[in-house]
């Protein structure tokens, strides 16, 4: 993880971009798609936090670690429509759109959206646009930062904030989740990634290497 964000990790499944159309790719992240890998081994599940915390916009307690382990094993992911490729533990699940991919295990989550981009992406222009969408699409929202980075596959502006995660299907509980979100650009082209686990997961070497992997093609 770029060194900016890793005092923020101990202490986010995200939507919107710098545009309408970019905060729709992102919202596709998290839409059901073609499914493909089983579940894989990635961090354990946080224990369910208590129903009266469950509300759409009161933050729910945090949930305990779902740390991704030291011995996760990293595969390239590369999508011919998007021009782009990442590295995303092997054996999580995945469902995929037409704009998106995501891959999940357990509290974890790891999602690449593309779409057309006219201009890179400022820190400017994602607290204008960008965060107001995420706010007005999540549950809970709690900005932490806006920041550029360099990653190696690129500029980018990085987005840390907190949310609620959507309800569980069977209990109807939610848990507080942390997601780190990057958004790149390259010749007419955006993306965006969105790393997602438990607050108190300590991932910062796993979303450090996925986020490192990014490549354009």
């Amino acid at each position: 993880m770029p060194h900016s964000s890793n005092s923020l990790m101990p202490r986010l499944l995200g939507s919107g971009l710098a545009a309408a159309g970019l905060a729709a790719a992102l919202a596709a992240c998290g839409s059901s798609g073609s499914s493909g890998a089983s579940p894989g081994s990635g961090g354990s599940a946080a224990p369910p936090t208590s129903s009266s915390a469950a509300g759409s916009h009161a933050a729910a307690p945090t949930a305990a670690p779902g740390d991704i382990p030291d011995s996760t094993i990293y595969v390239p992911y590369q999508s011919a429509s998007g021009h782009l490729v990442i590295k995303v533990p092997e054996g999580w699940s995945r469902t995929t759109t037409a704009t998106s991919t995501t891959f999940t295990s357990s509290l974890n989550s790891i999602g690449v959206a593309w779409m057309p981009m006219t201009v890179a992406p400022t820190v400017g222009s994602v607290r204008a646009t960008a965060v107001p969408a995420l706010k007005a699409s999540t549950s809970a929202f709690q900005l932490q930062s806006v920041q550029p980075l360099k990653l190696s596959g690129g500029p980018a502006v990085e987005v840390i904030y907190l949310v609620n995660s959507a309800p569980n299907p069977v209990t109807g509980r939610r848990y507080r989740l942390v997601v780190e979100r990057f958004e790149l650009y390259s010749h007419g082209r955006g993306a965006v990634l969105s790393l997602s686990s438990a607050v108190g997961a300590d991932n910062v070497d796993p979303w450090r290497i996925v986020s490192q992997s990014f490549r354009w093609r």
